[in-house]
C-alpha cells in the first residue's frame, strides 16, 4: 500500500517526462512523510536470481495465466511461513494470492459488503485504506484507539447501540500489529475481546497484517487470524513491506469456503490468478532462503533507523512531545502540545523536512497536533538530521 499520496515521479529513463515510481524526491527535503522502503534495500540481484530459477523451472507455464488462487508453490511456502512465523498457520486451500493488501482489500470489501452496510474503522487508521473503503457504498463508522489499540470497551458499546437501532455491521477494519500511523500493536487482551464481539455480533474482521515480518524487539503479537475462529478473520498478507513493493505480491488468508469464492470471482476467473509470475518469484525467495535473509537484514537496518529517529526526537522535542517506540513497522506517531501540525508542516518544509499531520488518518476532523514520520526511506544520520530540522521548526511554531 502507497502510504503517503496518489503523487507520482517524473524519473522515467524513457522520457522524462512520465512517471516511472510514485515517490516524488524533493531536493533538500528529507521527506518522512512516505512509508516506502529505502531503494538501497531493496535486493535487486537477488530477485533477479530468482526469476531466471523461476523461468529456468517452469518456463512457459511461468509466463501463462495462473492458477485462480495463485501457484501451487506460492501457497504452499505462504503457509510454511505463517506457520512458523505466528502461533498458527494456514492451510493451502485457506490461501489465494493477491497483488498486495490495497488490492486484496477492495476484493473483499466488494465480495463482503452490500450497499448501507457499516464498516467499522479504528481511529486512527491507514488514511489510504479509507480511500478504498469509500469506493464502496457503505457507511464508515470510527471506533477510537489509544496506546494499547483499538478500544474493544468504546467497540461493545458502539455495536450495541447500532443494534438497538436496527442498523447492520458487517465488518471491521484492523491494523492491529505495528499499525499504520501509531505503530502500536492491539494489546492481547483486546485482541480476544474483539474475537468475541466478533463472534457475537457476526461481523467479519479484515485483519490488515503488512507489517508483521518487520518486528524489532521480539516476536510479533499472535494474530488476530490464529485465535479466532474460522470464518470470522480475513487476512491480508503483504509481501511488500519485507521484499519489495513492486512485486505487487501479497495473500488473502481466510477459512477455506471464503478463498474458494475469492478464487472463483469474476476477476479471478477472467484474469488467471493475480500476479503469477510475481508470486513464482516470491516462493523461489523462500525456498531458497533469499527471503529469510532479507527479512533479517531489513529487521536490522530499520531498527537502526528506529532508534536513530527516536533517540533525536526525544533530544530536540523533549517534553514538547510524546510519543512510543513502536516495536515494529516503519512509523512513529508524535503528539505535540500546543502546535497544530499543520501550522508546523509549512515552517518543516521551509527547514528542510516533511511529516504527515496527524488529522487525514481520522475520519472526521482530529489530532491536530499530531504528526506521522516515517524512518524506513532514510538512513540513520539523515533521520537524525530531520528531527534536528523538526525541533527547529518546532520552535519557530510555538513561539
Amino acid at each position: 500500500m502507497n502510504d503517503r499520496s496518489t503523487a507520482v515521479s517524473p524519473s522515467s529513463a524513457a522520457d522524462p517526462r512520465l512517471p516511472l515510481v510514485q515517490f516524488v524526491e524533493r531536493p533538500g527535503i528529507i521527506d518522512l512523510g512516505w512509508g516506502h522502503p529505502d531503494p538501497a534495500l531493496l535486493p535487486v540481484e537477488q530477485l533477479r536470481l530468482a526469476a531466471d530459477r523461476v523461468l529456468a523451472q517452469y518456463g512457459a507455464d511461468a509466463l501463462n495465466y495462473g492458477h485462480a488462487a495463485g501457484p501451487g508453490p506460492f501457497r504452499e511456502w505462504v503457509a510454511e511461513r505463517l506457520a512458523a512465523i505466528d502461533a498458527r498457520g494456514p492451510e493451502p486451500a485457506s490461501i489465494v494470492a493477491s497483488a498486495g493488501n490495497s488490492q486484496a482489500l477492495d476484493q473483499v470489501v466488494s465480495l463482503l459488503a452490500s450497499p448501507g452496510d457499516i464498516v467499522l474503522v479504528e481511529d486512527p487508521t491507514y488514511h489510504l485504506a479509507v480511500r478504498i473503503l469509500r469506493d464502496h457504498p457503505v457507511e464508515l463508522v470510527p471506533i477510537p484507539a489509544d496506546e494499547r489499540g483499538l478500544d474493544t470497551d468504546v467497540l461493545g458499546d458502539t455495536l450495541d447501540s447500532l443494534r438497538r437501532a436496527g442498523r447492520r455491521v458487517r465488518l471491521l477494519y484492523t491494523v492491529p500489529t505495528f499499525h499504520n500511523p501509531t505503530g502500536v500493536s492491539l494489546a492481547p487482551e483486546r485482541r480476544h475481546a474483539l474475537v468475541r464481539l466478533a463472534s457475537r455480533d457476526g461481523f467479519t474482521i479484515i485483519e490488515d497484517d503488512a507489517y508483521r515480518e518487520l518486528s524489532y524487539d521480539g516476536p510479533a503479537p499472535r494474530s488476530l487470524w490464529s485465535i479466532a475462529p474460522d470464518g470470522l478473520v480475513v487476512r491480508l498478507v503483504s509481501f511488500a513491506k519485507s521484499l519489495a513493493p513492486g512485486l505487487r505480491v501479497g495473500a488473502i488468508v481466510a477459512d477455506a469456503p471464503f478463498a474458494r469464492r475469492v478464487a472463483d470471482s469474476g476477476v479471478l476467473d477472467s484474469g488467471g490468478g493475480i500476479s503469477h509470475f510475481a508470486s513464482l518469484v516470491v516462493a523461489e525467495c523462500g525456498r531458497s532462503g533469499i527471503y529469510g535473509t532479507n527479512v533479517e537484514r531489513l529487521c536490522g537496518a530499520y531498527r537502526d533507523r528506529r532508534d536513530a529517529l527516536v533517540a533525536s526526537l526525544k533530544r530536540v522535542l523533549g517534553p514538547a512531545a510524546s510519543f512510543i517506540q513502536p516495536a515494529g513497522g516503519y512509523f512513529v506517531w508524535v503528539t505535540l502540545r500546543g502546535i497544530d501540525a499543520r501550522a508546523l508542516l509549512a515552517t518543516a518544509e521551509a527547514l528542510g523536512t516533511s511529516f504527515v499531520p496527524g488529522e487525514v488518518f481520522h475520519l472526521a476532523q482530529g489530532s491536530m497536533t499530531s504528526l506521522r514520520l516515517a524512518f524506513s526511506r532514510y538512513a540513520p544520520a539523515a533521520l537524525a538530521e530531520a528531527a534536528e530540522r523538526l525541533g527547529h521548526a518546532a520552535e519557530s511554531t510555538r513561539v
